[in-house]
């Protein structure tokens, strides 16, 4: 008996795909469609055929020609499970033949001592890569990218990273890692830019980091760190909120680098704006306790310069006032009226109790002389 054969490969370049047909017989019409009578797969490590049928957009009693062979091949291709894949006709039985991905074994990371392994491999983890994963090379550039860039958040900018990828048995590969730290870049200068009201000595002593200095030998608060200077910006942020700078703002924040990577340069542009004082309080929603009571735990008194710590000691009191009646979720949020014209600010605090929670159950552990009811 004689067999029609007609073979689509299917070659991933250049993010394009490519079919190239070759008829192995001519007793019949290789361009007819036919009913799939059934799947055959081949090739297969370790993803299992129903795996491979599960994203095939046809099926056993599906009527195919070759104008679907592209959708099946584009749809494999797809799960990035595979480098090559290829489509024949055997009788009425479709035949794929695939060649896996190889599958990530080991990875490896040394040289590594300001950032713990657990951090790097989480981090990996978040841009596809880790240990029984398939391997794709394409990720090898954004592995690189990935960990300096973690190692940049921590102001060394003269961390390098070597990739080596090791092929070993049945399809798999170890991943190796070596990390050359550097040392951290130093900060030079800090500048802020745009305040008035405040002189920067003020400004800067709401920081951890700071520049260059014979005691930073031993805080080491000369160091760069990103996550440090989001912090002291919020820090100087709470500054004036808490003094009634309630249109302070941020504008800008640069950073630079001195070419040889070790001095680092900060300026940090801001808006003052006006401070406001509290022209009016009120309070909103279901209160459910006396409003007399509710306003004896409000300390912002009309006349006073707004306070964003002051405020919020306000809120955390109302919450607990609303948990002592079975309110243990209160939601309470402090809702600003600004009057630029006058530079006052009329608050309300919004109040919504939410349900009563009831206590059904208490457990005792650690009593083995008593028991829970005495």
């Amino acid at each position: 008996m004689k067999k029609t054969i007609l073979v689509f490969v299917g070659l991933l370049g250049l993010g394009s795909l490519v079919w190239i047909p070759q008829v192995r017989s001519q007793a019949a019409d290789s361009t007819a469609a036919f009913t799939i009578s059934d799947i055959r797969v081949e090739g297969l490590q370790r993803i299992s055929a129903g795996t491979v049928f599960n994203y095939l957009p046809a099926g056993v009693g599906s009527t195919i020609s070759p104008a679907d062979y592209a959708e099946i091949i584009r749809a494999l291709f797809k799960t990035g499970f595979f480098t090559d894949i290829s489509l024949a006709r055997d009788g009425n039985v479709l035949v794929i033949n695939v060649v896996e991905r190889p599958s990530v074994a080991e990875i490896n990371i040394s040289g590594n001592k300001d950032i713990s392994t657990d951090e790097l491999l989480t981090a990996l983890r978040d841009i596809g890569l880790a240990e029984g994963r398939v391997f794709d090379r394409a990720l090898l550039d954004r592995i690189e990218q990935e960990l300096i860039n973690q190692y940049f958040g921590r102001g060394k900018y003269a961390a390098k990273l070597d990739v080596a990828v090791r092929t070993l048995p049945r399809n798999r590969v170890a991943i190796d890692l070596t990390v050359s730290e550097g040392v951290a870049a130093r900060i030079r200068q800090i500048n802020i830019v745009g305040n008035q009201d405040f002189d920067d000595d003020d400004l800067l002593d709401q920081f951890q980091l700071t520049t260059s200095g014979i005691i930073t030998i031993l805080t080491k608060s000369d160091q760069y760190s990103k996550q440090k200077l989001e912090a002291d910006i919020e820090a100087l942020r709470s500054f004036y909120l808490d003094r009634g700078y309630l249109r302070f703002n941020v504008n800008s924040t640069q950073v630079s680098i001195s070419p040889d990577k070790k001095d680092i340069f900060i300026t940090i542009n801001i808006t003052e704006g006006e401070p406001y004082t509290i022209r009016d309080v009120n309070l909103r929603g279901n209160l459910l306790v006396p409003e007399e009571e509710l306003r004896g735990l409000i300390t912002l008194q009309e006349g006073e310069v707004f306070s964003r710590s002051e405020a919020n000691q306000v809120v955390q009191a109302l919450a607990d006032r609303f948990g002592e009646d079975g309110y243990a979720f209160a939601v309470i949020n402090t809702i600003p009226n600004l009057d630029d014209a006058t530079s006052q600010v009329d608050l309300t605090f919004a109040i919504d109790p939410g349900r009563r929670v009831y206590v059904r159950r208490i457990n005792f552990t650690g009593n083995l002389k008593t028991n829970d009811d005495v």
